[in-house]
């Protein structure tokens, strides 16, 4: 397996998102009602899939063109809790955030305010420490080998981050962590946990389900012991390319756990 997966590929067109001129074209009519129940459909989710870590964990979504105003959950929230209303409007350019009564919480605002500051097609931003991928980031070769279809979604588009600069509340961290992603959609960090970046929440959730299943049957392959008996590249390159395919099924499949969302406890939607 010859392929440097660090040299991630560009998953988010962003041809599909600027015009000609580098204007945002199809980005000015945002139903900011709508964005914030789907983030807070993705809070639910997470809890329920466990893919969250005590109340530490935040997800964002752009409500603006240029991405740089955008939600948040509100500080020390508990995701199973979390309801369209309560999420907090943030502004990247805003330098007195932190001093606002509800403030998020400073390593979210230090990633995802970097984020939405620098990367306009980072329309979801969801960052937590789910508890395979946390397992594969704290080995010596934390990559996803290439083991069935869900594994080689992530072959050769996955940025594998081992250079953590400092603690998650620092500006400068924050700011590292958004140029190591820019222009990609997964990035797994080193002693840290996952952030996946995508054009909608429905999007940047189904990568985030799909990574933490892909670390799951990673660790899984290396817990028997036994050797591991990936694909060859061309066809993990394959592979890969086919899920370029079926991005909208994201929608369909984000759509349905809504519907069991609303089944079970529709709350999130107020």
């Amino acid at each position: 397996m010859e392929q440097d997966q660090t040299d991630a590929m560009t998953v988010i067109d962003e041809s599909a998102v600027y015009d000609a001129e580098g204007e945002p074209s199809g980005l000015e009519e945002l139903d900011e009602a709508q964005i914030r129940v789907d983030l807070a459909a993705a809070f639910r989710l997470a809890a329920r899939f466990d893919l969250h870590e005590s109340v530490a964990n935040h997800f964002s979504a752009a409500v603006s063109p240029d991405g740089k105003r955008f939600l948040c959950n509100p500080k020390w929230r508990h995701f199973s809790l979390v309801r369209a209303s309560e999420l907090i409007l943030l502004d990247a350019d805003d330098p007195s955030t932190m001093e606002r009564p509800d403030a998020p919480d400073p390593s979210a605002w230090c990633i995802h305010g970097a984020i939405h500051q620098r990367i306009p097609t980072a329309r979801a931003v969801l960052h937590c420490h789910p508890p395979y991928a946390a397992a594969l980031i704290g080995l010596t070769d934390p990559t996803i080998p290439p083991l069935d279809q869900a594994t080689a979604r992530f072959w050769g588009r996955t940025v594998y981050d081992s250079e953590m600069g400092g603690p998650p509340d620092d500006p400068a961290e924050g700011v590292r962590v958004a140029e190591a992603i820019e222009g990609h959609s997964v990035m797994m960090m080193g002693n840290h946990g996952v952030t996946v970046v995508g054009e909608s929440v429905a999007h940047a959730f189904e990568e985030l389900y799909f990574l933490e299943r892909a670390c799951r049957t990673t660790v899984l392959a290396l817990s028997t012991g036994r050797p591991l008996r990936p694909m060859d590249d061309d066809l993990a390159d394959s592979v890969a390319r086919m899920w370029t395919r079926f991005t909208d099924q994201s929608v369909a499949h984000f759509a349905e756990q809504k519907t069991l969302l609303d089944r079970d406890d529709p709350s999130y939607r107020d």
